[in-house]
């Protein structure tokens, strides 16, 4: 499956009554909910004793991808875009690969 067949697949169960401004709220929303889960998860493991649930960890990743998808199409982008655009501004930013020198000394303008 590639990104833009998960997020059509994702889309057939996002809201189709809200405009895009709050469909991009609840994708965003959704998003820090579902990340909030996922780092519950990891605390209970380092903090609290528990064993890593993998699994769990994995259905969470998995609401966390569902949102970034709906997220995504509210702004009119599809995932596999998002995805190399992300890639191009990481290559662009650190060519030699990350080293924290070139992270803590970025152009200003760099997002």
């Amino acid at each position: 499956m590639t990104p833009n067949d998960y997020q059509q697949a994702a889309l057939r169960t996002a809201p189709k009554d809200l405009p895009p401004d709050r469909l991009l709220l609840n994708g965003l929303m959704g998003l820090n909910g579902e990340a909030g889960e996922a780092i519950d998860i990891l605390k209970k493991h380092l903090f609290q004793g528990h064993e890593l649930d993998t699994a769990h960890m994995a259905k969470e990743l998995g609401d966390v991808a569902w949102y970034l998808a709906v997220s995504a199409n509210a702004i009119g982008y599809d995932l596999e875009t998002i995805m190399q655009m992300n890639v191009d501004k990481l290559k662009a930013r650190y060519p030699d690969g990350f080293d924290a020198e070139h992270s803590l000394h970025r152009d200003q303008d760099d997002i």
